[in-house]
Protein backbone atom coordinates (compact mmCIF):
# COMPACT_ATOMS: atom_id res chain seq x y z
CA UNK A 1 0.00 0.00 0.00
CA UNK A 2 1.14 3.67 -0.68
CA UNK A 3 1.00 5.82 2.77
CA UNK A 4 0.84 8.96 0.77
CA UNK A 5 3.63 10.31 2.44
CA UNK A 6 6.70 10.30 0.26
CA UNK A 7 8.54 13.07 0.75
CA UNK A 8 7.48 14.46 3.97
CA UNK A 9 9.73 14.65 6.88
CA UNK A 10 9.65 13.13 10.14
CA UNK A 11 11.45 12.95 13.59
CA UNK A 12 11.75 9.81 15.12
CA UNK A 13 13.32 9.81 18.71
CA UNK A 14 15.05 7.08 20.55
CA UNK A 15 15.05 5.85 17.21
CA UNK A 16 18.47 3.68 16.94
CA UNK A 17 17.25 0.58 18.01
CA UNK A 18 14.16 -1.14 19.25
CA UNK A 19 10.98 0.04 18.49
CA UNK A 20 11.92 3.60 17.51
CA UNK A 21 14.44 2.12 14.62
CA UNK A 22 11.00 -0.25 13.75
CA UNK A 23 9.29 3.25 13.15
CA UNK A 24 12.08 4.99 11.45
CA UNK A 25 12.67 2.04 8.72
CA UNK A 26 8.88 1.65 8.23
CA UNK A 27 8.93 5.57 8.09
CA UNK A 28 11.89 5.13 5.11
CA UNK A 29 10.56 2.32 3.20
CA UNK A 30 7.40 4.93 2.82
CA UNK A 31 9.82 7.29 1.78
CA UNK A 32 9.89 9.71 4.65
CA UNK A 33 12.50 11.87 5.42
CA UNK A 34 14.03 11.54 8.92
CA UNK A 35 15.28 13.02 11.52
CA UNK A 36 16.31 10.58 14.22
CA UNK A 37 17.43 11.45 17.74
CA UNK A 38 18.69 8.66 20.08
CA UNK A 39 21.76 9.01 22.85
CA UNK A 40 24.60 6.62 21.57
CA UNK A 41 25.87 8.28 18.62
CA UNK A 42 27.81 5.40 17.57
CA UNK A 43 24.51 3.44 16.80
CA UNK A 44 22.47 6.28 15.84
CA UNK A 45 25.06 7.18 13.18
CA UNK A 46 25.51 3.14 12.00
CA UNK A 47 21.18 3.11 11.99
CA UNK A 48 20.94 6.69 9.98
CA UNK A 49 23.58 5.18 7.62
CA UNK A 50 21.84 1.98 6.76
CA UNK A 51 19.09 3.46 6.08
CA UNK A 52 20.02 6.09 3.64
CA UNK A 53 21.40 2.90 1.67
CA UNK A 54 18.43 0.75 2.00
CA UNK A 55 15.68 3.32 1.38
CA UNK A 56 17.36 6.34 -0.46
CA UNK A 57 15.93 8.31 2.03
CA UNK A 58 17.49 11.98 3.88
CA UNK A 59 18.46 11.02 7.19
CA UNK A 60 19.93 13.19 10.08
CA UNK A 61 20.60 12.79 13.43
CA UNK A 62 21.06 14.36 16.57
CA UNK A 63 23.15 12.46 19.19
CA UNK A 64 21.08 13.89 22.60
CA UNK A 65 19.10 13.09 25.26
CA UNK A 66 15.50 14.11 24.70
CA UNK A 67 14.74 13.90 28.42
CA UNK A 68 16.55 16.82 28.77
CA UNK A 69 15.56 20.93 27.83
CA UNK A 70 18.76 21.00 26.28
CA UNK A 71 18.60 17.89 23.97
CA UNK A 72 14.94 18.99 23.23
CA UNK A 73 16.77 22.25 21.99
CA UNK A 74 19.21 20.81 19.61
CA UNK A 75 16.91 18.21 18.18
CA UNK A 76 14.08 21.02 17.63
CA UNK A 77 16.76 23.14 15.57
CA UNK A 78 17.32 20.45 13.35
CA UNK A 79 13.54 19.47 13.33
CA UNK A 80 11.64 22.32 13.56
CA UNK A 81 9.70 21.89 10.16
CA UNK A 82 8.98 17.94 10.29
CA UNK A 83 5.06 16.89 9.61
CA UNK A 84 5.57 13.86 11.61
CA UNK A 85 6.60 13.37 15.37
CA UNK A 86 7.16 10.00 16.78
CA UNK A 87 7.95 10.50 20.31
CA UNK A 88 9.75 7.78 22.13
CA UNK A 89 11.79 7.18 25.63
CA UNK A 90 13.14 4.97 27.25
CA UNK A 91 10.85 3.83 30.95
CA UNK A 92 11.50 3.89 34.41
CA UNK A 93 12.72 0.99 35.71
CA UNK A 94 10.89 -1.51 37.52
CA UNK A 95 10.50 -1.72 41.17
CA UNK A 96 8.22 -1.95 44.27
CA UNK A 97 5.86 0.67 45.53
CA UNK A 98 7.25 1.20 48.57
CA UNK A 99 10.61 1.88 47.57
CA UNK A 100 10.07 4.85 45.04
CA UNK A 101 10.09 9.21 46.54
CA UNK A 102 9.16 12.05 44.79
CA UNK A 103 12.09 12.39 42.90
CA UNK A 104 11.62 8.69 41.36
CA UNK A 105 8.17 9.87 40.35
CA UNK A 106 9.68 13.26 38.90
CA UNK A 107 12.17 11.97 36.83
CA UNK A 108 9.11 9.63 35.48
CA UNK A 109 6.97 12.02 34.76
CA UNK A 110 9.59 14.14 33.09
CA UNK A 111 10.95 11.48 30.94
CA UNK A 112 7.55 9.72 29.65
CA UNK A 113 4.67 12.49 29.64
CA UNK A 114 6.59 16.49 29.82
CA UNK A 115 9.18 15.25 27.41
CA UNK A 116 6.50 14.06 24.43
CA UNK A 117 4.47 17.22 26.07
CA UNK A 118 7.37 19.90 25.29
CA UNK A 119 7.91 18.46 21.47
CA UNK A 120 4.10 18.56 20.61
CA UNK A 121 3.99 21.89 22.11
CA UNK A 122 6.88 23.31 19.48
CA UNK A 123 5.63 21.22 16.75
CA UNK A 124 1.97 21.30 16.44
CA UNK A 125 1.76 24.77 15.82
CA UNK A 126 3.60 24.38 12.33
CA UNK A 127 1.97 20.97 11.65
CA UNK A 128 -1.95 23.19 12.22
CA UNK A 129 -0.34 25.98 10.18
CA UNK A 130 -0.30 23.21 6.92
CA UNK A 131 -3.25 22.02 7.44
CA UNK A 132 -1.67 18.75 7.90
CA UNK A 133 0.67 16.61 10.50
CA UNK A 134 0.93 13.18 12.25
CA UNK A 135 2.11 12.76 15.74
CA UNK A 136 2.62 8.87 17.13
CA UNK A 137 3.52 8.39 20.62
CA UNK A 138 4.68 5.53 21.97
CA UNK A 139 3.56 4.53 25.09
CA UNK A 140 2.95 1.43 26.70
CA UNK A 141 0.06 -1.08 27.18
CA UNK A 142 0.47 -0.30 30.97
CA UNK A 143 -2.29 2.40 30.81
CA UNK A 144 -5.01 0.05 29.57
CA UNK A 145 -3.44 -2.65 32.37
CA UNK A 146 -1.19 -1.44 35.23
CA UNK A 147 1.80 -3.60 35.30
CA UNK A 148 2.72 -3.65 39.15
CA UNK A 149 6.29 -3.53 39.60
CA UNK A 150 6.16 -0.75 36.25
CA UNK A 151 4.35 1.84 38.87
CA UNK A 152 6.48 4.78 37.48
CA UNK A 153 5.48 4.36 34.06
CA UNK A 154 2.24 3.35 34.96
CA UNK A 155 2.00 6.61 36.26
CA UNK A 156 3.78 8.79 34.03
CA UNK A 157 1.92 7.41 30.98
CA UNK A 158 -1.21 7.68 31.92
CA UNK A 159 -1.39 11.40 32.27
CA UNK A 160 -0.09 11.59 28.86
CA UNK A 161 -2.58 9.68 27.78
CA UNK A 162 -5.02 12.09 29.35
CA UNK A 163 -3.11 15.12 27.71
CA UNK A 164 -3.63 13.87 24.55
CA UNK A 165 -6.88 12.96 24.65
CA UNK A 166 -8.04 16.53 24.81
CA UNK A 167 -5.27 17.61 22.18
CA UNK A 168 -6.44 15.24 19.67
CA UNK A 169 -9.49 16.33 19.76
CA UNK A 170 -8.10 20.63 19.16
CA UNK A 171 -6.43 19.79 16.64
CA UNK A 172 -7.71 17.74 14.43
CA UNK A 173 -9.89 20.85 12.57
CA UNK A 174 -6.62 21.71 11.58
CA UNK A 175 -5.90 18.26 9.48
CA UNK A 176 -3.96 16.93 12.70
CA UNK A 177 -4.03 14.19 14.52
CA UNK A 178 -2.38 12.80 17.30
CA UNK A 179 -2.41 8.57 18.30
CA UNK A 180 -1.18 6.54 20.90
CA UNK A 181 0.92 3.18 20.14
CA UNK A 182 0.38 1.24 23.23
CA UNK A 183 3.14 -1.96 23.14
CA UNK A 184 3.04 -5.00 24.51
CA UNK A 185 6.20 -7.65 24.90
CA UNK A 186 8.19 -7.18 21.76
CA UNK A 187 12.05 -8.21 21.07
CA UNK A 188 13.76 -5.22 22.33
CA UNK A 189 16.72 -4.89 24.92
CA UNK A 190 13.51 -3.52 27.19
CA UNK A 191 12.51 -6.77 27.57
CA UNK A 192 15.71 -8.82 27.88
CA UNK A 193 16.05 -5.98 30.95
CA UNK A 194 12.31 -7.44 32.27
CA UNK A 195 13.43 -11.03 31.62
CA UNK A 196 16.77 -10.83 33.45
CA UNK A 197 15.06 -9.32 36.34
CA UNK A 198 12.61 -12.13 36.25
CA UNK A 199 14.66 -14.51 36.35
CA UNK A 200 16.90 -13.31 38.99
CA UNK A 201 13.72 -12.87 41.13
CA UNK A 202 12.87 -16.25 40.49
CA UNK A 203 16.04 -18.25 40.36
CA UNK A 204 15.57 -19.30 36.59
CA UNK A 205 17.76 -18.58 33.71
CA UNK A 206 16.38 -16.14 31.26
CA UNK A 207 15.59 -18.37 28.41
CA UNK A 208 13.30 -20.13 30.90
CA UNK A 209 11.58 -16.32 32.01
CA UNK A 210 11.08 -15.55 28.47
CA UNK A 211 9.40 -18.81 27.64
CA UNK A 212 7.02 -18.31 30.72
CA UNK A 213 6.03 -14.88 29.68
CA UNK A 214 5.32 -16.12 26.01
CA UNK A 215 2.99 -18.48 27.42
CA UNK A 216 0.76 -15.78 29.04
CA UNK A 217 0.56 -14.33 25.16
CA UNK A 218 -2.17 -15.56 23.08
CA UNK A 219 0.06 -14.77 19.94
CA UNK A 220 2.59 -17.08 21.77
CA UNK A 221 5.76 -14.52 20.95
CA UNK A 222 7.09 -11.45 21.50
CA UNK A 223 6.03 -8.85 18.59
CA UNK A 224 8.57 -7.75 16.14
CA UNK A 225 9.76 -4.20 16.21
CA UNK A 226 8.88 -4.40 12.68
CA UNK A 227 5.84 -5.39 12.63
CA UNK A 228 5.43 -2.56 15.10
CA UNK A 229 6.76 0.23 12.82
CA UNK A 230 3.98 -0.63 10.34
CA UNK A 231 1.88 0.00 12.17
CA UNK A 232 3.10 3.39 13.38
CA UNK A 233 3.60 3.92 9.24
CA UNK A 234 0.10 3.47 8.87
CA UNK A 235 -1.29 5.81 11.57
CA UNK A 236 1.33 8.31 10.00
CA UNK A 237 -0.25 7.60 6.64
CA UNK A 238 -2.60 10.05 4.44
CA UNK A 239 -4.67 7.06 5.21
CA UNK A 240 -5.38 7.61 8.93
CA UNK A 241 -6.66 11.25 9.00
CA UNK A 242 -10.19 9.61 10.76
CA UNK A 243 -8.18 8.37 13.61
CA UNK A 244 -8.07 10.61 16.24
CA UNK A 245 -6.87 10.13 19.59
CA UNK A 246 -6.89 6.86 19.95
CA UNK A 247 -4.64 4.21 21.86
CA UNK A 248 -3.59 1.63 19.72
CA UNK A 249 -2.41 -2.00 21.39
CA UNK A 250 -0.39 -4.27 20.11
CA UNK A 251 0.52 -6.75 22.47
CA UNK A 252 -0.45 -10.18 20.75
CA UNK A 253 -4.01 -10.59 22.88
CA UNK A 254 -2.16 -10.27 26.09
CA UNK A 255 -4.90 -7.85 27.77
CA UNK A 256 -7.66 -9.56 27.83
CA UNK A 257 -10.40 -7.08 27.27
CA UNK A 258 -13.45 -5.80 25.26
CA UNK A 259 -12.39 -2.59 24.47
Amino acid sequence: MDLGIRGKRALVCAASKGLGRGCAEALAEAGVNLVLNARGEETLLQTAEELRVTYGVDVATVAADITTEGGRAETLEVASDVDILVTNAGGPPPGHWSDWYREDFIGAIDANMLTPIALMQSLLPRMMGQNWGRVVNITSQSVKAPIPQLGLSNAARTGLTGFVAGTARQVAPHGVTINNLLPGIHDTARADALDAAAAAEAGISVQEARTRREATIPARRYGTPAEFGRACAYLCSTHAGFIVGQNLLLDGGAISATL
